[in-house]
């Protein structure tokens, strides 16, 4: 196991004999204990200090548990308590993460604040404010246009590598133009984005990296013991946990650059939408995600990869979602594999909707086989994502033709899921292909092209 980073003054302080400590904490009166309980330049490593110097965006690029988030809400917090900040913008993947991880989350902005200087938060407003009249407005990336418009002197961005649109950040960089220096910091697991890249390759980013270990003393020993060592040395820890910005895996069956190239932020007009589940085995704290894509294709044969739903569910809530994404995207059939779950995996979708059009896939050949002809696809420049799906994305570009779930440190329940979908849309069944699909339809479903 690598070892922790640099310590923070705190981390110092608590280092020293016993005595020698009482000694140095005694000769604080109890309101300089207090002023110190919320000093961040206290408790921070160095390396969750913002740079010094000039410059406009602060990328801190970190495995998970480093202390993102964190460092993030105590740079807003300084900025708005020396009144370097009046409007602040802060920016997540989702409304759900800016409201449970930015602003009400553990180390989230009303979490770090003393009580004699705690904002008002005001969701339906989307409002934070503080005593000074510094307001903060919640945003998601998701929602690009909001962002078109409003004016900003600093801006809080968490999980940019997540972001489904990457207009959402040239929206807010147009609006990043109040006071005199205004400034951005964007915390954030690394993921090889187009705008991770680009942020890199600018040389007015300063960027800051750190691993999950930098800040062992903070985090408790069951996540050590149980995630770290599962995942130390993998590929997926390189990047969830050391934050290392990797690259393709050579010989895996997507290359970034091809899915980038057919990306797009607009659909045409469908003609068949599905959605495609690939159920876990078991549920549970240990057990694989559910893989929910959602795809369809146009009157051209071209396709299209909608939303990525997938996640660690129970039976019930895996099939109250994939009802929901039948119902969002006005899909005309749910397919599931059913190799592990039986007449199991239909019977739990009917108890949410008795009516859904059902098709149940058995796959007879590995995963590798399977995802092959719809690889080929892409080379061919016949499949388009909607905005960006970092998940279903990153297992797609680790996922190669000597494919060994271990090795990779997961199970590619979101790959399989996109098989199944693109394989109902866009690849003709061949005889003896392995494959047996078997369509079970109501009287009243509809006709197979809208």
């Amino acid at each position: 196991m690598k070892t922790p980073g640099r310590l923070s003054p705190a981390r110092s302080l608590a280092s020293l004999a016993k005595p020698l400590r009482t000694t140095i904490l005694s000769q604080l009166s109890p309101e300089q204990a207090e002023t110190l309980l919320f000093d961040w330049a206290y408790w921070a490593r160095p390396e969750q200090l913002p740079p010094t110097g000039s410059w406009r965006v602060w990328l801190l690029l970190a495995g998970r548990g480093f202390g993102k988030t964190r460092s993030g809400a105590e740079f807003v917090r300084a900025r708005i308590g020396t009144g370097q900040a009046r409007r602040v913008a802060l920016v997540g993947p989702t409304a759900a993460d800016v409201r449970d991880v930015m602003v009400e989350g553990n180390s989230g902005s009303l979490a770090i604040a003393p009580d004699t200087d705690r904002p008002l938060y005001e969701p339906s407003k989307r409002r934070v404010t503080w005593d000074n009249g510094a307001i903060a407005t919640l945003f998601s990336a998701d929602e690009p246009e909001r962002l078109r418009g409003p004016q900003h002197d600093l801006a809080w961005c968490d999980e940019l590598a997540a972001w489904r649109y990457p207009a959402a950040w040239d929206m807010l960089m147009f609006g990043l133009r109040l006071g005199g220096d205004p400034r951005a910091v964007v915390t954030t697991t690394p993921r090889p984005a187009r705008l991770i890249r680009e942020l890199l390759a600018d040389p007015k980013v300063v960027v800051t990296r750190g691993r999950t270990l930098d800040n062992a003393g903070n985090l408790a020993p069951g996540f050590l013991d149980q995630i770290v060592r599962r995942y130390e040395g993998t590929r997926l820890g390189r990047q969830e946990l050391d934050g290392e910005l990797l690259e393709d895996v050579p010989g895996a069956l997507w290359q970034r650059g091809t899915i980038e190239a057919a990306r797009l932020a607009v659909l045409p007009e469908l003609a068949r939408v599905v959605v495609a589940i690939d159920p876990a085995a078991a549920s549970g704290e240990h057990a694989d995600e559910t893989g929910i894509v959602v795809a369809g294709r146009d009157a051209a044969g071209q396709g299209y990869v909608l939303a990525d739903a997938s996640g660690h569910y129970a039976p019930a809530e895996w099939a109250r979602t994939a009802v929901v994404a039948y119902h969002t995207h006005h899909a005309d059939r749910i397919v599931a594999e059913v190799n592990n779950g039986g007449e199991m995996v239909e019977a739990v979708l009917r108890t949410v909707d008795a009516n859904l059009p059902f098709g149940a896939v058995r796959a007879a050949r590995g995963k590798v086989a399977r995802a092959e002809p719809v690889a080929a696809l892409y080379e061919q420049g016949r499949v388009h994502h909607l905005g960006a799906l970092p998940q279903l994305e990153d297992q797609m570009c680790a996922f190669s033709g000597d494919f060994d779930r271990n090795a990779a440190g997961y199970s590619p329940e979101r790959v399989d899921a996109l098989v199944w979908a693109l394989t109902e849309l866009l690849v003709a069944p061949r005889a003896g292909d392995g494959i047996f699909e078997t369509y079970r339809r109501l009287a009243e479903t509809r006709s197979e092209d809208r």
